[in-house]
């Protein structure tokens, strides 16, 4: 048995959002693994306080600020990378927006807002890297896009954030169509839906975080833990045979509103 399965030894990964929240979680955890991580987002000095801190460790983390929510961000984000590094193994397209308005008043720009950086954010960044995700792919050691979906996408939250919905659910079966396509480059593309976990982007389970796992059959709110170790899976030789699959880390919450 290889006991190497869920090492990044050796691996150049890149998180977009990364500068905090499942992003955050999702790099420190690369780096403790033995990946180097460059971290986006927006806000540069977000991005830099981040790097800083990850590499506080030992580890090595580059901030790469970048506004990815057009499609001229993204071919911007993908050239800057490319004069960093030639072959990219990761990406976790992870950068997202949700927009919460009732039926009758939610705006037209909210929805391009959200389903823009959701949906077609992680495709185009996807096609702009394609040539480091190339030169890195290999038979046995396939490069990884690790999509960051959402359970919202798979079974009904009752909060109007219709857009965030939609497109997590537009990701899921992104993530699929991609994958059939990508994996005849060696390349295996995935996803993960997350749950509860406490974030910026989740404010519920961040400022309310009892009353939340409450709800939760596992009675508990995500971890850092819980996030990183299923990117890692993901990532690491553990998960090369996986291949268009979204993997579920709620704590149970889909099969209790009755997902699928």
């Amino acid at each position: 048995m290889n006991q190497d399965l869920f090492s990044l030894q050796g691996r150049v990964a890149l998180v977009t959002g990364g500068s905090r929240g499942i992003g955050r979680m999702i790099a420190a955890g690369f780096i403790a693994q033995g990946a180097k991580v460059y971290v986006s987002s927006r806000k540069a000095d977000a991005c830099e306080k981040t790097a800083a801190e990850l590499s506080a460790g030992g580890g090595t983390c580059v901030a790469l600020p970048a506004d990815a929510s057009t499609l001229e961000g993204a071919q911007a984000l993908a050239k800057a990378f490319a004069a960093r590094e030639p072959k990219l193994d990761i990406l976790v397209n992870n950068a997202g927006a949700a927009w919460l308005e009732t039926f009758d008043k939610f705006p037209e720009k909210g929805w391009d807002k959200v389903v823009d950086l959701n949906l077609k954010t992680p495709f185009f960044l996807t096609q702009a890297l394609i040539g480091q995700l190339r030169a890195a792919a290999a038979p046995r050691r396939p490069a990884k896009v690790i999509n960051i979906a959402s359970i919202d996408g798979i079974s009904v939250n009752m909060q109007e954030t219709y857009p965030y919905a939609a497109s997590k659910a537009g990701l899921i079966h992104l993530t699929r169509r991609m994958a059939q396509t990508l994996i005849a480059d060696h390349i295996a593309v995935t996803a993960i839906a997350p749950g509860a976990f406490a974030s910026d982007m989740n404010i519920q389970a961040r400022d309310h975080g009892e009353e939340v796992a409450r709800r939760i059959p596992a009675r508990r709110l995500g971890s850092a833990e819980d996030m990183a170790g299923a990117a890692i899976y993901l990532a690491s030789r553990a998960g090369d045979y996986v291949v268009g699959a979204t993997l579920v880390v709620d704590g149970g919450v889909s099969d209790a509103r009755g997902g699928p």
